[in-house]
């Protein structure tokens, strides 16, 4: 393979800045229906996925978060409810998400969620400075997203967790392809009814369908840097939580279904995919079969 000339570089470079102005100011557009979409094309189960994320973060009693994507801070919230003393850091890049969320945050929070108006890809933050870190339907508006997964993981302490909740991509047909028929129609369509804006959901469809899944997500993770990957599948692969380890803490050990409850994650096991179950466990010496020869575990 060729190498990759600067200018080429430099090309992909401004595309990607350009995109991310452009996905700020599609967000900005729909921020004020943004909340009410989400629990209205979820049928209220965002509610329990962000829960979920928030779960599987783990920062310690008294740790440090990094929200990224925050948009209007419903897993900041999640964080705060289930870590009571934890402090979190609100990172978004559309000003209108962070103002809309900024309406929830009582005065007893707003000493403990600082949002904050940052690039995933150039985060404000030293080296090890937070605990755990979260992202929920947004790692896949981030380009490159390698440069997101390197950021979080300089930032992250030796240990620490980076939680990834997303979609998964619609290439595989769940319940029959209604999966597939809700990003091509329903999605779209209900999205331009409510905000007004049907390239915003037409856009939100097509990332979804074009972003890798939990294999090749997993390997993007690993190649990163992380030291172990793995996934947990909900509604039936309808949407999955991602959970990628920083090497040093207590990253050597294996849950136990036990701990796993304790922690919002589950057991090293493979299972059926009607409930929040693990499907794989990657590690760099265990990296996985190339998804395409690779039959899938549902």
């Amino acid at each position: 393979m060729q190498p990759t000339s600067p200018l080429s570089q430099q090309s992909q470079s401004r595309r990607d800045e350009v995109h991310g102005r452009q996905v700020a100011a599609m967000f900005g557009r729909i921020a004020r229906w943004y909340d009410f979409l989400n629990h209205a094309l979820s049928l209220g189960m965002d509610i329990y996925w962000r829960w979920r994320l928030a779960r599987a973060a783990r920062p310690g009693r008294r740790g440090v978060v990094l929200d990224l994507a925050a948009g209007t801070m419903d897993v900041s919230l999640a964080l705060t409810r289930q870590y009571p003393d934890c402090r979190v850091l609100a990172v978004d890049y559309t000003l209108p998400m962070l103002s809309r969320g900024l309406r929830k945050i009582t005065p007893e929070l707003s000493t403990r969620i600082l949002p904050v108006q940052g690039d995933g890809r150039r985060l404000p933050l030293p080296d090890e400075s937070v605990d755990a870190a979260t992202i929920a339907f947004g790692i896949r508006n981030i380009r490159p997203r390698m440069a997101a997964h390197r950021e979080v993981l300089r930032c992250l302490r030796p240990g620490g967790r980076f939680c990834i909740l997303e979609f998964g991509t619609g290439s595989r047909k769940v319940w029959g392809g209604l999966y597939n028929f809700y990003l091509n129609s329903v999605l779209p369509a209900f999205g331009h009814l409510i905000s007004g804006d049907r390239t915003a959901y037409r856009y939100l469809a097509d990332t979804i369908r074009e972003f890798p899944d939990e294999r090749r997500l997993a390997r993007e993770l690993l190649d990163a840097g992380f030291a172990r990957v793995f996934h947990v599948a909900m509604l039936s692969g309808i949407v999955y939580l991602h959970v990628a380890e920083k090497a040093g803490g207590d990253d050597v050990t294996t849950e136990t279904p036990a701990d796993a409850s304790a922690h919002g994650s589950a057991p090293v096991s493979p299972t059926g995919d009607d409930g929040p179950s693990l499907l794989r466990c990657f590690t760099r010496e265990d990296p996985g079969k190339d998804p395409h020869g690779e039959e899938d575990g549902d």
